[in-house]
């Protein structure tokens, strides 16, 4: 098998071909999001237990809001939930923030032949991954302490984060290649990331919108379905819906080679254009 011919399994060997220097530019892309500040690596972990805290005592202590999914919901529900919500956004936010500049930002590596320009954008990713990780284990942290405990239902997570980072990946290929082609789609960026976060379930729960009409399209929404099943499983201590989780796997898979694709035919035009 030869990874100029396209078939399913190319981006990913590409990715393991290539893994040593995906590793160099994952650390170099997390080091210069830190650069330059006095705490460094400190604030991946201080940003968000800064904003648990916040989320906790506004929502939790003074507003008192709540899901109304299970009885007995603590005051430490709603701001944990929205929290575990929070840490599946903020990172596909970064992914589509940052792509649209991941190639256009370093146009020496787009005149190399050889240089495998695919590892970029999954950098970008990886470091949003990073960070991603660090709020998870705050999230589940501050769930065993404050909420309701863990239990065997937060293994589900491991089955609804995968088909997020391949959304991610799908996402940072497409828009890192067509970021060459259409400088304004950096620009839009913010607009379309303040459009996710309120169609993703961060605020309220899937069941509140049912009967409302703009549910028929806020449903399509892959992430909102990542977020509610994370909920269920890991701070509510319920089964996801195995029909929701399919629908996030298919999804995340499609954009995942779809971006590719799409990367991988215009490539060729990106000496051109820079």
């Amino acid at each position: 098998m030869t990874t100029s011919s396209w078939n399913p399994f190319t981006p990913f060997v590409l990715l393991w071909r290539h893994r040593e220097l995906l590793g160099q530019f994952t650390r170099r892309t997390i080091e210069q999001r830190h650069k330059g500040s006095f705490l460094g690596f400190v604030w991946a972990v201080l940003a968000p237990l800064l904003s648990l805290a916040v989320y906790t005592f506004v929502f939790g202590r003074v507003l008192g809001t709540k899901y109304n999914q299970i009885p007995n919901e603590t005051a430490y529900d709603y701001p944990l939930g929205l929290f575990l919500g929070l840490v599946l956004f903020q990172f596909l936010g970064d992914v589509l923030a940052l792509s649209p500049i991941t190639i256009v930002s370093q146009p020496n590596f787009v005149k190399k032949v050889v240089f495998p320009l695919e590892i970029l954008p999954v950098a970008t990713v990886g470091a949003a991954a990073f960070n991603a990780a660090i709020s998870m284990t705050l999230a589940l942290l501050g769930i065993q302490f404050l909420g309701g405990g863990l239990d065997h239902h937060a293994f589900m997570l491991f089955a609804v984060v995968p088909p997020v980072a391949l959304l991610g990946l799908g996402l940072a290929w497409f828009l890192s290649a067509l970021g060459v082609f259409v400088r304004d789609v950096s620009n839009a960026m913010p607009f379309f990331v303040m459009v996710l976060i309120y169609t993703s379930g961060v605020f309220f729960s899937t069941q509140l919108m049912r009967t409302n009409t703009a549910w028929r399209f806020l449903r399509l929404n892959p992430l909102l379905w990542a977020v509610e099943d994370s909920r269920r499983s890991v701070l509510w201590h319920l089964p996801v819906s195995l029909l929701s989780l399919e629908y996030l796997w298919v999804a995340g898979i499609l954009t995942c080679f779809a971006g590719y694709f799409f990367f991988h035919r215009t490539r060729p035009g990106f000496a051109d254009v820079l």
